[in-house]
């Protein structure tokens, strides 16, 4: 575990943004996520691992690869492009921040649709209602700026100044847009759309 420092009134200046990658529709199995390390706005490095497909390891394994990595003892928060990766293997960001920490912050371009991932996970995905719990757990959807977010271990000030700082193209984060095109790349050769 690394020594708790969560965001307090402090600046955060080192952040990971993770994201998926692309994958067909009928995909079992593994599916690459890939973080990306940044120091304010410059970039530090990449960090790429595996969750599984609809599965239930987002959160640890996330936690084994910043936790393994060299970025472990700087890093102040961890940006993510959504709650859940690889389809709906949700990540539990109490217990990532909880375990790191660290703050962690879910961004999304729109309002999620509750009621639809409600329907979605008790209707036909393995271990739904869990899922839908950790979703209900992580708190409020939050507006900032022109997205939304869901966080822990970080307080909205801190959160929305950090989100502020480190959004330079776009409305999301350059660390979460970053991992968002080298996981394209990775896995298609050509990283294509917008995150």
């Amino acid at each position: 575990m690394i020594s708790p420092r969560a965001a307090g009134p402090q600046r955060v200046s080192h952040v990971i943004g993770f994201d998926d990658a692309p994958f067909p529709r009928d995909h079992r199995g593994d599916v690459i996520v890939v973080g990306v390390a940044y120091a304010g706005l410059r970039l530090e490095g990449v960090l790429s691992g595996k969750v599984r497909r609809d599965g239930a390891n987002a959160t640890t394994a996330i936690a084994k690869l910043v936790a393994a990595s060299r970025f472990a003892h700087h890093v102040q928060a961890l940006l993510l492009q959504g709650i859940a990766f690889a389809g709906f293997n949700v990540i539990d960001i109490r217990r990532l921040s909880e375990e790191l920490g660290i703050g962690v912050v879910s961004v999304v371009r729109k309002r999620p649709d509750l009621g639809a991932i409600e329907r979605a996970l008790l209707g036909s995905v393995p271990g739904g209602r869990a899922k839908w719990k950790l979703i209900q757990a992580a708190g409020p959807v939050e507006p900032v700026g022109r997205i939304f977010m869901q966080r822990a271990g970080i307080s909205r000030p801190v959160a929305s100044a950090l989100l502020e700082r480190v959004t330079v193209h776009g409305d999301l984060p350059e660390p979460v847009r970053a991992a968002h095109l080298i996981a394209g790349g990775m896995v298609t050769g050509e990283s294509r759309h917008r995150p």
